[in-house]
């Protein structure tokens, strides 16, 4: 299949038109930021890591009843996807204290929240992804409300299936970001579920292995992310028959 016009650039992702009306590709380049844009870098096999992550996760979600725009991958770093009308928003689940919500609010660093906290931002590079409430988004007419109700309720779905896989894998997980789009009118989960996205750490050491070790210089951000692969093929060559 040929890649055919750009019509989204990302900070780490390309997508690009298809010769079908309702497929689109997604390219996983080895750039990453972090600050908003403000530390960038580029690291050899990123892509096809956060790629074969995404790819594993959108199966894994499609088999335990969470619609994807998932296909198939084309390559290491190449994805085929169904094309949705995006929501602007960022889905933010929390499941421990950590990164902002200890900044902006008296949270302690590592507090288990429970029930696990859902928070939405409007997705707007300019305006610095501000955080919205419901009535916000409701105002902006990004969803209905019944459509903003049904998003937390697949993302507490999401959220549990992936708490408990990595749980099984040694690892805490701590928070994670997922959009959603529209396809017919049905709600689906888009964009990509990768060590980018979300926060893990070592239920023993709770050392990070995900996108905070390139944020905070916390050692090899590639070594980090490799051993989440690993981790993850290893579950696969286990449990898949």
């Amino acid at each position: 299949m040929e890649l055919g016009e750009p019509i989204y650039v990302g900070k780490a992702k390309s997508i690009y038109k298809t010769d079908k009306e309702d497929e689109l590709i997604s390219l996983f380049r080895n750039d990453m930021t972090a600050f908003n844009g403000v530390k960038k870098d580029s690291f050899a096999g990123k892509g096809a890591y956060n790629a074969a992550v995404s790819a594993f996760f959108f199966d894994y979600l499609e088999k335990n009843g969470v619609k994807t725009h998932f296909i198939k991958m084309l390559d290491d770093h190449t994805m085929l996807v169904k094309k949705l009308d995006m929501i602007p928003l960022e889905v933010i689940a929390r499941n421990v204290a950590a990164g902002s919500i200890v900044k902006k609010l008296p949270f302690k660093e590592g507090q288990i929240l429970n029930p696990p906290v859902i928070v939405t931002d409007y997705k707007d590079d300019e305006r610095g992804d501000p955080s919205v409430n419901d009535d916000l988004i409701v105002a902006l007419g990004l969803v209905t409300r019944d459509e903003l109700a049904e998003i937390k309720e697949i993302t507490h779905k999401i959220n549990k299936l992936l708490y408990d896989f990595f749980d099984e894998l040694g690892l805490i997980f701590v928070d994670f970001k997922i959009e959603f789009g529209k396809c017919g009118g049905e709600i689906i989960l888009g964009d990509e579920i990768s060590m980018d996205s979300m926060r893990l750490w070592d239920k023993v050491t709770k050392e990070s292995f995900d996108k905070d070790v390139y944020r905070f210089d916390k050692g090899d951000v590639m070594t980090a992310y490799a051993k989440v692969v690993e981790k993850i093929m290893n579950w696969q060559k286990e449990n898949v028959k």
